[in-house]
């Protein structure tokens, strides 16, 4: 992922995984876009919440995939400044962007200069 990453990397100040919702990373036991986002030679931020839980992506239409995913995330309280950041967003999976799509929503509000992504894969 760095090697493949390495244009998208290009200039970003720091990385945030996309976040598990608590009850779902407890049951996991881990957050598999932290694990892709520590390799990625960058400072991580976790500055993303998942404040509300969501069923699973993998089994609903585009449509319900923007609605499953609307207003879960949000900033996180003691996320440092992101004000003229450029942000590397990671997941492990892309199938429409509407997780990825409402995260970046939220970092732009936190003044994020740009966000980018980067997966491991593209459904």
């Amino acid at each position: 992922m760095l090697e493949a990453g390495r244009e998208v990397l290009e200039g970003c100040d720091c990385v945030v995984p996309v976040p598990l919702h608590p009850w779902r990373r407890m049951r996991r036991g881990f957050n598999q876009a932290r694990d892709l986002a520590v390799r990625l030679d960058r400072p991580v931020v976790n500055a993303l919440w998942r404040v509300r839980a969501t069923t699973s992506q993998m089994t609903l239409a585009a449509d319900a995939r923007q609605r499953n995913v609307s207003r879960a995330f949000a900033l996180s309280p003691w996320s440092p400044t992101l004000d003229d950041r450029i942000v590397l967003l990671v997941d492990d999976v892309r199938t429409t962007g509407a997780t990825l799509d409402q995260c970046a929503k939220v970092l732009l509000r936190a003044n994020a200069r740009e966000v980018k992504a980067l997966t491991v894969a593209v459904a």
